[in-house]
Parts: structure tokens; C-alpha cells; sequence
């Protein structure tokens, strides 16, 4: 099996939530460290235009998003499972609201000013503006940020919710952590790196403690290597997906070979293209060729993502 090559920084809160997915797999996997702000000119040569963070590679394969990375993680090593029967939708639906209503909840209330200012702080002041013209641009579309009283109260909301289902359990659906509590514990996670917003999680001890259970999970096994040598890896690889569905679903009368663009629906809209050799009930495939990389696959989630026909 190709090396697991995760291409991510220590800040990010979808990194950490994968770095503790391969801790949870007990995976090696190799470390590249990305810019947390464009350029990224060696996870755009992979990716095709993706920016988002984290990236998995798997030689010539490259998967974009934290919630198929999940599932290429299963495949690679299912126990222990991260969909626990029968509680497996649940656990799916679950991950999805936490990736998204709760992420942006906890995001807003940690940036507030006195958040920002906090991370800022031993940074230039030119840091902090690129770091927020970034994510402006990012946002651009029709994604509507919370106002930071707004954050705070859905954020007290869900973490209570996440307390009451604490009550009886270790974990959010119960003995052992399914994909749900990856989900929900990357933006808490980041609310314990600010010290003038983390006094919010000591509301909910419970989730305290669950918290300090998923943190002792740990990121595994792993050894740092270099951007060039992630992409000679790519442009020494054949592209040969780890996903086992592989049935063409047509929802948009594009059929396979076509030349088309993938992009995320709401968050980092920059546009892959390529050309569409997998869409599947779970996923898209693009097949992309430069001299840098040689051919590669590049793989999205089927939910969250855009597919559009190239015109002429």
C-alpha cells in the first residue's frame, strides 16, 4: 500500500480531527506541513485547485475533505469501525451537524476579538490581516458568519446538548468513539488553545471530560517529509482508489469522461477541474495530468460538493 501522506498544519482544527482519526486506526502515515493561508502552490499542483485543509494522499490518489478521508480510513483498516452498528446513520448524520452547525458556532465564538487578538498576539500584524483576507475570501458566496453573541449562545446550546448525551456514556454514542465524536471534538479543540474564550467548556464538566478521553486517543505513529518528496511520490505512483464503490450514479446527466469542475458548496470555492471518471453514490472522481505530478485521481464527497459539466 502507497504511504498515508497527510498534508495539514498544527493549527488546523479538520487536521486535528484526522490526525486523531490515524491515532484512533493506529496508521503510520507521513507528516507535510502546509501554509495556512494561500499560496499553497504544492497542495494546488496535487489537488488541481482544492485548498482546504487537511489533504490525504495515497501515492497517485488524492483525497479532498475530512468526511470521505473517514471512510478511506475505514477501508484501509475497519476495526475499530468508525460507524458502529446500528447506530451507524446516526453516527453519520451526527458527524455532519458537528462538522458544520457546530464547527462554525465554535469558530465564530473563538474569533471573536479577544480571540483573535490572543492567537495574533506574538504574530505580525500583517499575519493576522492575511490570515483573515484568506478566510474572507473563502467565505464568499452564500455562507452568513455568526455575530459573536449569536456564537455564544448556539455554543453554550451545543455543548449542553453534547453534555446530556455524555450522562451515561464515555463517549457521544457509547462505549467506545464512533466517527461522531471526531467530529464534534476538532472545534472544542480549538477553543482549548485560546485562553480568554476556553472558560465556555467548564459549563459542561462532562464534555471536559470526554474531551480529555479523545485527546488520550493521540495521532499515532508518523514521520515528517518534505512537499517535493509527497508529489515525486505522486508522479511515481499509478492512481488506484482505496474506495470499494465504484457504480456509476448519474444525478446530473454527465456522464463519465466528461470534462467538469468540482467545487465545495458553501466554504473555499475555488474549482477543481478535470476530467469525471468516478461518480458514485459516496464520491467523485477527477483524473488530472501535469508534468509536476504526472496523472493523478483526485476524490471528493458526493455531499457538500458541486458538480458542473465544462461548457464547449
Amino acid at each position: 500500500m502507497p504511504d498515508l501522506i497527510l498534508h495539514h498544519y498544527a493549527a488546523s482544527p479538520f487536521s486535528e480531527k484526522t490526525r486523531l482519526l490515524l491515532g484512533h486506526k493506529k496508521l503510520a502515515w507521513k507528516s507535510v506541513i502546509i501554509p495556512a493561508v494561500m499560496p499553497k502552490p504544492d497542495v494546488v499542483a496535487l489537488t488541481g485547485g482544492y485548498r482546504r485543509t487537511p489533504v490525504l494522499q495515497l501515492g497517485a490518489d488524492i483525497y479532498c475533505d475530512t468526511a470521505l478521508i473517514a471512510d478511506v480510513l475505514e477501508h484501509l483498516q475497519p476495526e475499530p469501525t468508525l460507524y458502529p452498528e446500528p447506530e451507524k446513520g446516526l453516527s453519520r448524520i451526527l458527524a455532519q451537524w458537528a462538522d458544520s452547525s457546530l464547527f462554525w458556532a465554535a469558530m465564530a465564538y473563538n474569533l471573536q476579538p479577544k480571540g483573535a487578538a490572543e492567537l495574533f498576539a506574538t504574530l505580525p500584524p500583517e499575519a493576522a490581516k492575511a490570515f483573515g483576507e484568506d478566510r474572507a475570501k473563502m467565505s464568499t458566496g452564500n455562507m452568513a458568519r455568526l455575530r459573536p453573541g449569536d456564537a455564544a449562545a448556539a455554543y453554550k446550546s451545543y455543548l449542553r446538548r453534547l453534555s446530556d448525551m455524555l450522562d451515561d456514556k464515555p463517549f457521544l454514542l457509547g462505549e467506545v468513539p464512533c466517527i461522531a465524536d471526531f467530529s464534534a471534538y476538532h472545534p472544542l479543540w480549538y477553543t482549548t488553545r485560546i485562553h480568554a474564550v476556553k472558560g465556555i467548556l467548564e459549563l459542561t464538566p462532562a464534555v471536559v471530560d470526554w474531551m480529555d478521553r479523545m485527546k488520550a486517543i493521540g495521532h499515532g505513529s508518523f514521520e515528517k517529509i518534505t512537499a517535493a518528496d509527497a508529489i515525486a511520490e505522486a508522479k511515481a505512483a499509478t492512481p488506484k482508489t482505496v474506495l470499494t464503490d465504484s457504480t456509476f450514479q448519474d444525478e446530473h446527466g454527465i456522464p463519465l469522461g466528461s470534462a467538469v469542475t468540482i467545487r465545495a458548496e458553501s466554504f473555499g470555492l475555488e474549482e477543481t477541474p478535470g476530467t469525471l471518471v468516478a461518480a458514485t453514490r459516496t464520491h467523485y472522481t477527477l483524473a488530472r495530468e501535469s508534468e509536476a505530478t504526472g496523472a493523478v485521481h483526485v476524490h471528493f464527497p458526493r455531499i457538500g460538493y458541486v458538480l458542473k459539466a465544462v461548457e464547449g
